[in-house]
């Protein structure tokens, strides 16, 4: 494309140099910007990508886009913007051809159940007979191929590839993650949406935010972004849902398990075997488990109606539905002891998943928990993760998850601030997640449940910035075939 064409889809504050210029790719890491790209110069959270013109233009690239006023020579292009994280994710669009446009893009944000319900529809809508697009945090999916995901909201760049890469191979929708920082960093800028759904919001990723207040304003500017031509579905059980609303231009749509709503579930029964629903009034009965997945099921109805489904199609279909990895994943022992894996990572979530487990128990067994948390992320929320686990759990084995680059014991030490006294009896810290597994299988008797939290899907542990082999079903399995010999 000519440089001149990309220009009519991005506001910009001075132009310098030739317009019609050829543009054969757009970059933003200075050491792949060439003869034939577009350099955009983004201030990122680590380095700012203005410090590299100099160099970019040394390598051959002739088009630069930037916030500041800078010296280029003659031959260069310059055009000067406002925010270059917005061109960058404007100019994207319109490189590939727009290609949100040319399928329906439902967006989901919130802080739990965004890669569940993202995962449902894809299988849902796939079933129903068409060929569907999945950007997650776990895999990226064209129809059936997958492709590996690492980030939940890849970048516009790479984000816009992909959609094209959908459209080119016949796909008629896309359900896709839309991760706060992703709306901040202007990600999905540029991108045409049929829908957005908010699930709920607590406390997550206020390392990166600051503040639970500017965590919330990045979830609804997703919704604000929305087109009047959009749906904006929300979930009024959560005090910040109609907030997500106010000030939309796009449909506004509500779902709820306890509240008035235009699409309405209610729990009938809620086994280790499944859920009994009455969905719109319909009964429905689901392979998945708790009160989190009630709502996730209702949010893949209430888009497929509203994406106009048949309904009695729908409920079908989400009868047939498997849970998703790493999500209340389950497995039993030979000799009774059942194993659930969950990506609960937050103190909501984790919550959740404990009092799901304890609305099922029959109050016979023990309730092991094997938690962690991440490093480098929100140090607020170790004390709290770990007062979750001691409140709802008989005990409470507390250890790594990825601690990245800190020392895992810090981090637990930080946990173990969460520790009431009336718990320390029946808390353990063991640093090695393996180990904390096994201390759990090992104590663990015939029809006790152990919750192995925070990893869920995830097939490795990152430990001083490198990654090793790490699955938290295939460790628990292991160990139950090796007790059981």
């Amino acid at each position: 494309m000519l440089l001149s064409e990309l220009l009519t889809y991005c506001p910009s504050l001075s132009i310098q140099g030739d317009v019609n210029v050829s543009v054969n790719e757009i970059v933003f890491d200075s050491r792949k910007a060439i003869e034939g790209s577009i350099f955009v110069a983004i201030k990122g959270t680590q380095v700012d990508g203005h410090s590299f013109i100099n160099k970019v233009i040394e390598q051959g690239c002739k088009v630069i886009i930037s916030e500041v006023e800078v010296n280029v020579p003659s031959n260069v292009s310059l055009v000067r913007v406002e925010d270059t994280s917005l061109a960058l994710g404007l100019i994207a669009s319109a490189f590939y051809g727009n290609p949100s446009s040319q399928l329906k893009l439902v967006g989901i944000t919130g802080t739990n159940g965004k890669t569940t319900s993202v995962t449902l529809l894809h299988k849902v809508f796939t079933q129903l007979g068409y060929k569907v697009g999945l950007i997650s945090t776990v895999v990226n999916k064209i129809g059936e191929t997958e492709i590996p995901s690492t980030h939940t909201t890849p970048d516009p760049v790479s984000l816009n590839a992909l959609l094209k890469e959908m459209v080119l191979n016949g796909c008629d929708y896309c359900f896709m993650e839309v991760s706060s920082h992703a709306v901040v960093q202007q990600r999905i800028a540029g991108l045409n949406f049929a829908g957005g759904v908010f699930s709920n919001i607590t406390h997550d990723h206020l390392d990166y935010h600051g503040t639970f207040k500017e965590y919330i304003k990045a979830k609804k500017g997703f919704f604000d972004s929305l087109p009047s031509s959009a749906f904006a579905l929300t979930n009024v059980d959560d005090k910040n849902g109609m907030v997500m609303l106010q000030n939309t231009t796009a449909q506004k749509v509500t779902y709820a398990l306890k509240s008035p709503a235009d699409y309405k579930v209610k729990i009938i029964e809620n086994q280790f075997s499944g859920l009994v629903l009455s969905i719109d009034g319909n009964e429905v009965w689901t392979k998945l488990i708790g009160s989190f997945n009630a709502y996730n099921l209702l949010v893949v109805y209430a888009v497929g109606v509203l994406l106009e489904q048949d309904k009695l199609e729908l409920l079908t279909v989400l009868s047939n539905l498997d849970s998703v990895v790493g999500r209340f994943q389950q497995t039993r022992s030979n000799g009774g002891i059942t194993a659930i894996i969950d990506y609960a990572h937050t103190p909501d979530a984790l919550e959740n998943v404990l009092q799901t487990i304890a609305s099922i128990r029959t109050k016979n067994e023990t309730v092991f928990t094997v938690v962690g948390c991440g490093g480098d992320r929100d140090t607020a929320k170790r004390p709290k993760m770990a007062a979750v686990a001691c409140e709802y759990s008989d005990k409470v084995i507390i250890t790594s998850d990825n601690p990245r680059s800190e020392n895992p014991d810090d981090i637990i030490e930080q946990m173990m601030q969460g520790v009431e006294g009336q718990y320390f009896k029946k808390t353990l810290s063991i640093t090695d997640r393996e180990q904390a597994i096994k201390t759990a299988c090992s104590l663990a008797q015939p029809n006790d449940i152990i919750l192995i939290a925070g990893k869920g899907h995830e097939t490795y542990q990152e430990i001083k910035g490198v990654k090793h082999p790490f699955d938290d079903m295939k460790v628990v399995t292991n160990i139950f075939e090796k007790l059981e010999k």
